[in-house]
């Protein structure tokens, strides 16, 4: 399959693979591109790479040079909202747009599976908020047989796409703030502009803001108000902890809505509500969403605002990684939380 030549005698032979140098603590990076005809020039720096030895290539009918399945496994796993990087060391990244990153994680692991073939992704559920690259496949041997790629391609056939990523609509969102000391003007209300800011981020807008104090009568009263008014989402902050004063829930409940959880496995945002009037979200927002950078909140409404309908499995799920480790500076959504 390969004869090996001395560098010396590889004057005018094409390099089968990118060769790639390293200067440790300084650079790593591609020297030669797969393609390039050697020429004399070329020869002291092979050397200087520990090339003594060049390899020609000679393909059998079965098999597939690293390239040519790296670009089969990736074009056969990316779907929407992904674009493919060109092939570097026999590697393809993908490239994300910005939205829902949503991979199958169960066809993922088989994938993985197979000898010979690696493909890595970031983590399942996250914001994406600009262009880049969010997995990245190739297989371990220069050379592959044939029959390991047609089953990847297999397994992403019938678990299209593996990877993707879902656009954010943008919604119209209601904010109703509960609290007798906001409503009376006691205390100035912070809730709100941090609403704001968050759904803007998200490419969202707040339509508007409603104050009800402490009576669950007003409360719901005003997220029906805002599902009449076309809200695409009503999100009520304050009232949720376990104080007798604080209605939130019952509100919540008491508009007819289907309750997903009362309560989600994350720190911060244990004190989390969502339901669903009809196909409108509601929830219900801890104060932690208000001074955290990171909560449930970013957990959550990425994935309403990518149009899935969340169920009660997919808020128990968030418990293993839902401790956020409180670092001196947070460094979220590239941390563990919530993963």
């Amino acid at each position: 399959m390969m004869k090996a030549i001395p560098v010396e005698q590889a004057v005018g032979t094409v390099l089968c693979h990118d060769l790639t140098r390293i200067v440790p603590g300084e650079h790593k990076g591609r020297a030669f591109r797969k393609g390039h005809i050697v020429t004399e020039a070329d020869i002291p720096l092979l050397l200087s790479i520990g090339k003594e030895h060049l390899y020609v290539l000679n393909l059998e009918a079965h098999q597939l040079h690293e390239d040519e399945a790296a670009l089969r496994i990736a074009t056969a796993a990316a779907g929407p909202g992904i674009s493919l990087s060109e092939v570097s060391e026999g590697r393809i990244n993908f490239m994300a747009s910005p939205g829902l990153l949503c991979v199958d994680v169960e066809a993922l692991n088989a994938i993985n599976a197979i000898d010979e073939v690696a493909l890595a992704t970031m983590h399942s559920g996250q914001f994406i908020a600009a262009r880049r690259a969010v997995a990245g496949t190739r297989v371990v041997p220069l050379v592959i047989d044939e029959s390991k790629i047609r089953q990847v391609e297999r397994i992403c056939a019938a678990s299209y796409p593996v990877v993707q990523v879902k656009p954010l609509r943008s919604h119209s969102i209601g904010v109703v703030t509960t609290g007798s000391e906001i409503f009376h003007g006691r205390i100035k209300d912070k809730f709100g502009p941090v609403m704001r800011d968050k759904f803007a981020a998200l490419g969202s807008s707040v339509m508007g803001q409603r104050l009800v104090g402490d009576a669950p009568e007003a409360t719901r009263d005003a997220i029906l108000s805002f599902i009449g008014e076309g809200a695409d989402m009503v999100v009520v902050t304050g009232g949720m902890s376990v104080d007798p004063d604080d209605q939130t829930p019952a509100s919540i409940r008491a508009t007819g809505a289907e309750v997903v959880t009362y309560g989600s496995p994350t720190f911060p945002g244990v004190m989390f509500m969502l339901a669903y009037l009809n196909d409108i979200p509601v929830l219900g927002l801890p104060g932690c969403v208000m001074y955290y950078r990171a909560s449930i909140f970013d957990l959550v409404v990425p994935r309403l605002l990518a149009g899935e309908r969340l169920a009660r499995r997919d808020i128990t799920s968030l418990g293993h990684g839902g401790f956020c480790a409180g670092c001196e500076t947070c460094h979220h959504p590239v941390c563990p939380f919530g993963k």
